[in-house]
């Protein structure tokens, strides 16, 4: 069990765990989620952490198959503008390794924005915390668990 499992499991909310054999010479973690699953990219998130102009960590929650709008990101935020976050700083407050970051459990809660997309979906797949493993959920449990809201931050490539 990883802790975003143990935090999903904790809450009491409806979710299924899926597993697939993760090539590690992969460079895109959610794109090989996706494909190996046997799914949608639009349907399949990934988690990033950027950093807001006063310093502060944010989880923005995309899909695969879409680049982080940073601009937008830092609008949701107040922000005036975002970049992405040190990698190492990212493990260290996350506590979960760059392509297993989840949003749920981390070491650390962060402010998370959900990319608004994933309300069309009646549930859309998170990392679980680990390679080769994610999280199907309902958006609205991944906001309640976050505290996230929802915002047009993710751009199609």
């Amino acid at each position: 069990m990883t802790p975003a499992i143990n935090s999903a499991k904790k809450a009491k909310i409806p979710y299924t765990v899926h597993s697939y054999d993760h090539d590690p010479t992969a460079t895109s973690y959610g794109e090989e989620a996706a494909q190996k699953l046997g799914l949608d990219p639009q349907r399949v998130f990934k988690t990033l952490v950027a950093q807001t102009d006063d310093q502060a960590l944010v989880v923005a929650v995309v899909p695969v198959a879409t680049t982080l709008n940073l601009k937008q990101l830092a609008r949701a935020m107040g922000a005036k503008r975002a970049e992405m976050a040190d990698k190492a700083a990212v493990e260290r407050v996350t506590g979960y390794v760059i392509g297993g970051v989840s949003p749920l459990g981390q070491k650390r809660r962060l402010t998370t924005v959900i990319d608004s997309s994933a309300e069309h979906f009646p549930t859309i797949f998170v990392s679980a915390g680990k390679r080769g493993l994610d999280l199907e959920l309902r958006p609205a449990d991944l906001a309640k668990l976050t505290g996230a809201g929802f915002f047009a931050i993710g751009e199609r490539r």
